[in-house]
Protein backbone atom coordinates (compact mmCIF):
# COMPACT_ATOMS: atom_id res chain seq x y z
CA UNK A 1 0.00 0.00 0.00
CA UNK A 2 1.37 3.42 -0.99
CA UNK A 3 1.17 5.53 2.34
CA UNK A 4 1.69 9.19 2.09
CA UNK A 5 4.24 9.92 4.59
CA UNK A 6 5.46 12.58 5.72
CA UNK A 7 9.57 12.46 5.52
CA UNK A 8 10.13 15.64 7.49
CA UNK A 9 8.36 14.25 10.75
CA UNK A 10 10.41 11.37 12.46
CA UNK A 11 8.34 9.55 14.53
CA UNK A 12 8.92 10.33 18.52
CA UNK A 13 8.69 8.19 20.95
CA UNK A 14 9.21 9.60 24.29
CA UNK A 15 11.68 7.96 27.02
CA UNK A 16 8.41 7.67 29.28
CA UNK A 17 7.44 5.02 26.86
CA UNK A 18 10.58 3.07 27.06
CA UNK A 19 9.20 0.31 28.68
CA UNK A 20 6.52 -0.33 26.35
CA UNK A 21 8.01 0.66 22.89
CA UNK A 22 11.26 -1.14 23.22
CA UNK A 23 9.14 -4.36 23.41
CA UNK A 24 7.67 -4.60 20.31
CA UNK A 25 5.16 -1.24 21.03
CA UNK A 26 2.91 -3.51 22.95
CA UNK A 27 1.39 -0.24 24.35
CA UNK A 28 -0.06 2.71 21.73
CA UNK A 29 2.48 5.09 21.85
CA UNK A 30 1.73 9.67 21.96
CA UNK A 31 2.51 9.80 18.76
CA UNK A 32 -0.13 7.10 17.22
CA UNK A 33 -2.79 8.10 20.27
CA UNK A 34 -2.27 11.53 18.60
CA UNK A 35 -2.90 10.98 15.35
CA UNK A 36 -5.97 8.46 16.54
CA UNK A 37 -7.50 11.27 17.96
CA UNK A 38 -6.93 13.60 15.09
CA UNK A 39 -8.74 11.28 13.12
CA UNK A 40 -11.34 10.75 15.67
CA UNK A 41 -10.87 7.19 15.87
CA UNK A 42 -10.70 4.67 19.18
CA UNK A 43 -7.99 2.04 19.15
CA UNK A 44 -8.88 -1.09 21.62
CA UNK A 45 -5.84 -2.74 22.69
CA UNK A 46 -7.11 -5.68 21.71
CA UNK A 47 -7.11 -4.46 18.11
CA UNK A 48 -3.37 -3.03 18.57
CA UNK A 49 -2.40 -6.11 19.75
CA UNK A 50 -3.16 -7.67 16.69
CA UNK A 51 -1.46 -5.90 14.79
CA UNK A 52 2.16 -6.73 13.54
CA UNK A 53 5.47 -4.53 14.27
CA UNK A 54 5.07 -3.29 10.51
CA UNK A 55 1.36 -1.95 11.00
CA UNK A 56 2.38 -0.67 14.55
CA UNK A 57 4.70 1.77 12.77
CA UNK A 58 3.59 2.49 9.99
CA UNK A 59 0.57 4.17 12.23
CA UNK A 60 3.56 6.12 13.94
CA UNK A 61 4.87 6.97 10.87
CA UNK A 62 2.07 8.02 8.65
CA UNK A 63 1.60 11.76 7.53
CA UNK A 64 -1.77 13.69 9.07
CA UNK A 65 -0.87 16.94 7.58
CA UNK A 66 -3.83 17.49 5.25
CA UNK A 67 -7.45 16.24 5.14
CA UNK A 68 -6.70 13.13 2.48
CA UNK A 69 -3.46 12.26 5.14
CA UNK A 70 -6.60 12.10 7.70
CA UNK A 71 -8.73 9.86 5.44
CA UNK A 72 -6.20 8.08 4.26
CA UNK A 73 -5.00 7.02 7.82
CA UNK A 74 -8.68 6.26 8.75
CA UNK A 75 -8.83 4.16 5.50
CA UNK A 76 -6.13 2.15 6.58
CA UNK A 77 -7.32 2.00 9.99
CA UNK A 78 -10.37 0.36 9.34
CA UNK A 79 -8.56 -1.97 6.58
CA UNK A 80 -5.81 -3.43 8.98
CA UNK A 81 -8.95 -3.94 12.09
CA UNK A 82 -10.61 -5.91 9.38
CA UNK A 83 -8.25 -7.52 8.17
CA UNK A 84 -7.10 -8.88 11.83
CA UNK A 85 -10.55 -9.95 12.69
CA UNK A 86 -13.62 -8.24 10.84
CA UNK A 87 -14.42 -5.53 12.77
CA UNK A 88 -14.72 -1.96 12.18
CA UNK A 89 -13.13 0.84 13.93
CA UNK A 90 -14.86 2.69 16.27
CA UNK A 91 -15.47 6.42 15.72
CA UNK A 92 -15.81 9.20 18.17
CA UNK A 93 -16.42 13.13 17.91
CA UNK A 94 -12.65 14.63 19.65
CA UNK A 95 -13.30 16.32 22.92
CA UNK A 96 -12.40 19.74 22.82
CA UNK A 97 -10.63 19.59 25.74
CA UNK A 98 -7.90 16.81 24.13
CA UNK A 99 -6.65 19.69 21.85
CA UNK A 100 -5.83 22.38 24.13
CA UNK A 101 -2.53 21.05 23.20
CA UNK A 102 -2.76 23.86 20.67
CA UNK A 103 -3.13 26.78 23.08
CA UNK A 104 -0.15 29.11 23.14
CA UNK A 105 -1.39 31.61 24.94
CA UNK A 106 -2.33 30.21 28.15
CA UNK A 107 -1.32 27.12 30.10
CA UNK A 108 -4.37 25.05 30.39
CA UNK A 109 -6.14 24.58 33.87
CA UNK A 110 -5.34 20.92 34.06
CA UNK A 111 -1.53 21.19 33.27
CA UNK A 112 -1.54 24.23 35.75
CA UNK A 113 -3.31 22.15 38.38
CA UNK A 114 -1.59 18.72 37.72
CA UNK A 115 2.03 20.76 38.25
CA UNK A 116 0.53 22.64 41.40
CA UNK A 117 0.16 19.08 43.04
CA UNK A 118 4.32 18.74 42.58
CA UNK A 119 4.63 21.69 43.91
CA UNK A 120 6.35 23.14 40.92
CA UNK A 121 5.25 25.33 38.40
CA UNK A 122 5.46 25.80 34.36
CA UNK A 123 6.01 28.75 32.24
CA UNK A 124 4.00 29.71 29.35
CA UNK A 125 7.43 30.23 28.01
CA UNK A 126 8.20 26.73 28.41
CA UNK A 127 5.12 25.80 27.38
CA UNK A 128 5.52 27.10 24.15
CA UNK A 129 8.72 25.77 23.32
CA UNK A 130 7.62 22.06 23.92
CA UNK A 131 6.60 20.51 20.72
CA UNK A 132 3.15 19.58 20.06
CA UNK A 133 3.40 16.40 20.61
CA UNK A 134 4.87 17.03 23.63
CA UNK A 135 1.73 19.69 24.76
CA UNK A 136 -0.53 16.49 24.02
CA UNK A 137 1.04 14.14 25.56
CA UNK A 138 1.18 16.10 29.21
CA UNK A 139 -2.67 16.85 28.25
CA UNK A 140 -2.98 13.06 28.14
CA UNK A 141 -1.13 12.14 31.00
CA UNK A 142 -3.69 14.96 33.04
CA UNK A 143 -7.13 13.19 31.68
CA UNK A 144 -9.30 12.33 34.84
CA UNK A 145 -9.36 8.39 35.47
CA UNK A 146 -5.39 8.37 33.68
CA UNK A 147 -3.15 6.52 36.23
CA UNK A 148 -0.61 10.13 35.73
CA UNK A 149 2.23 8.03 36.98
CA UNK A 150 4.19 9.15 33.80
CA UNK A 151 3.17 12.79 34.07
CA UNK A 152 6.17 13.67 36.49
CA UNK A 153 8.55 11.85 34.39
CA UNK A 154 7.29 13.51 31.03
CA UNK A 155 7.76 16.80 32.96
CA UNK A 156 11.66 15.72 34.08
CA UNK A 157 12.25 14.28 30.30
CA UNK A 158 10.62 17.68 28.72
CA UNK A 159 13.50 19.84 30.90
CA UNK A 160 10.71 21.36 32.64
CA UNK A 161 11.59 20.59 36.27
Amino acid sequence: MNMPVDNALLIEYFEFEKDFVDDNIRCIPMIVRFKLDACGVKLKLKEWSKMSLEERENLADFSIRTTEDLNAYRSYLKQTIASHDGGEPTYFLPDPQDSLWAVTDQIPARIRDKVGELNTEVTLEQWRSLTILKRYALLKLTRAGHENKNFPIALKEFGLI
